[in-house]
Formats: structure tokens, C-alpha cells, sequence
């Protein structure tokens, strides 16, 4: 059949029928329809019915929130309540909890951000080459563990070292925030991203934040603390080049807290003298 030959009837009564079948049944219509005017025809109530419900849609996954814990007296009970906590993932895959490690009454605390598997075998923060590494670089500024306190953000070691998830920092920060109530230093040292994540905020990168003084507020001091950001000496390991940078902010660290007389220059040029020899 060519384009142009008249098309038969019955074909034609045919195409009719099929578009009248699909709902096209305006061109049967004397004149033109304008359907951008026509209302909209109400569908019957029983083809509604008929109509499987709309889902509704899922809701957003939410992380279990950890009721804060009782506020702990002394550092022992804090420790108790550490080692009774089982809100925490981690604690079920770690050997065992790594507390801390350092003086009582230290004025310098500093935190780093979970064990490793050598911590998490002997149960004591920054033993293994990082820790090796934090040990000279106290010593560089007349320092060692008998001078500071030394934590970490999370207190067990997350499965393959990996980093400790928001949700575990967020189960474990009331803990960290009662171990600083209960040291109540006069300065914070930050080590890493994850320290800096869980006491400051923020979305600022470690090397955009080191180096400088921050207020942290902490749950059962009066005053803020004033913290600083430094490489973890992990990172340290990876990237020598950056040792330049940790070492210009543990001087930083230093002058501020014989300024403020956190840390007697005396002292601190005597215990320098005495780990160099």
C-alpha cells in the first residue's frame, strides 16, 4: 500500500477502534478540543480502591544515642565505668581497654585518637613506633610521661587500626570529657584529626588548624581549656617532612606554658638536661 492510496475503509474503522481503545477520542469530535481548558475527569472510586497504596517512604537510619554517664569521682571510678560500659562496639573485638598512661596530676594532657595493636596488647597508650616517636619529641622540650597525661579519644583499639567512627567517638567523648574534668589540666595537646574532631568540631583538616590556641569547653570545669593541634605522631612516621611543623608547635607549646607559668623553665631546662645526657 503506497502513502498515497486511499486508505479502505474497514482499515480505517479499525484505527479508529484502536484509538478509541487507547482513550484518543477527541478526533471523533465535530469540531477541535482545547484540552489545555478541559477540567481534569475524576477517576471512580473503585479504580482508586483498586490502586495499591503509595509506600510511604523509609525513615532515616538514626544512631543509638548513649545516655550520658554517671559522673565518675575519682579516676579509678572512672575507670570502672569504662570497663562496665558495653555500649561500645569496639570493647567486644579489643583485647582489653587502654586507660591511660602519665602523671595524675599532670598540666598537660595530651590525646591522641585510638590504641593500636601493640596498646592494645599491653593496655597502655603510644608504646609501640608512634608512641617511640612521642617519647623523643617530649624529650625535646624537657618533657616526658612523668609531666603529662597521655589518652585517647577512644579507649579500644578499632578492628584493623582503622579510624574510630562518629558514632564511637560520640559513645565515647562523655568519658574523655570526665577524664579531663578529673585531671583539670591547664593546657590540651591534640593529636591527629580525631582528637581535634571530637574536642573542637569542625571540618577543618589537621593542617589547616595546627599551631594554634583554641578554647574547649569541657562538662565540670568552670573555665575553658586552651588546646592545640599537632600532627599524630603516626602521621609523623609516614610523612617526615612534616616533623618541621610538629616541632615548631611543640615550641609554641612550650613557650605558652612557661609564659603562663603552667611549666617551670627551670625545671623543664633540668629535665632536658638530664634525658640528654
Amino acid at each position: 500500500m503506497h502513502p498515497t492510496d486511499p486508505i479502505p475503509p474497514d482499515l480505517a474503522l479499525a484505527w479508529l477502534a484502536l484509538q478509541a481503545e487507547w482513550g484518543a477520542v477527541d478526533g471523533l469530535a465535530d469540531t477541535p478540543q482545547d484540552h489545555t481548558k478541559r477540567p481534569l475527569r475524576a477517576e471512580p472510586a473503585a479504580v482508586i480502591a483498586r490502586r495499591p497504596a503509595t509506600p510511604a517512604p523509609p525513615r532515616a537510619a538514626t544512631l543509638p544515642i548513649t545516655a550520658a554517664p554517671a559522673a565518675a569521682q575519682s579516676l579509678a571510678g572512672l575507670r570502672a565505668a569504662l570497663e562496665a560500659f558495653d555500649d561500645c562496639a569496639l570493647k567486644r573485638t579489643a583485647t582489653q581497654l587502654v586507660f591511660a598512661d602519665g602523671s595524675e596530676t599532670a598540666r598537660i594532657m595530651l590525646i591522641g585518637e585510638a590504641p593500636g595493636g601493640e596498646e592494645d596488647r599491653a593496655g597502655r597508650p603510644f608504646v609501640g613506633p608512634a608512641g617511640q616517636l612521642l617519647d623523643r619529641m617530649l624529650a625535646s622540650i624537657g618533657l616526658d610521661r612523668t609531666l603529662v597525661r597521655i589518652v585517647n579519644v577512644v579507649p579500644w583499639r578499632p578492628p584493623g587500626n582503622r579510624n574510630p567512627s562518629e558514632a564511637e567517638i560520640a559513645q565515647c567523648l562523655p568519658f574523655l570529657h570526665q577524664h579531663i574534668a578529673l585531671i583539670r589540666p591547664q593546657r590540651l595537646l591534640l593529636l591527629g584529626a580525631v582528637a581535634v574532631r571530637a574536642l573542637i568540631g569542625g571540618k577543618e583538616g589537621i593542617s589547616r588548624v595546627r599551631g594554634s590556641w583554641k578554647p574547649v569547653a569541657i562538662p565540670g570545669l568552670d573555665q575553658p581549656v586552651r588546646a592545640m593541634a599537632t600532627y599524630h605522631p603516626a602521621f609523623l612516621l609516614r610523612q617526615p617532612a612534616a616533623k618541621r611543623l610538629a616541632w615548631t608547635d611543640l615550641l609554641t607549646l612550650r613557650q605558652d606554658c612557661v609564659e603562663a607559668g603552667v611549666l617551670d623553665d627551670a625545671a623543664l631546662q633540668k629535665t632536658q638536661s638530664i634525658t640528654e645526657s
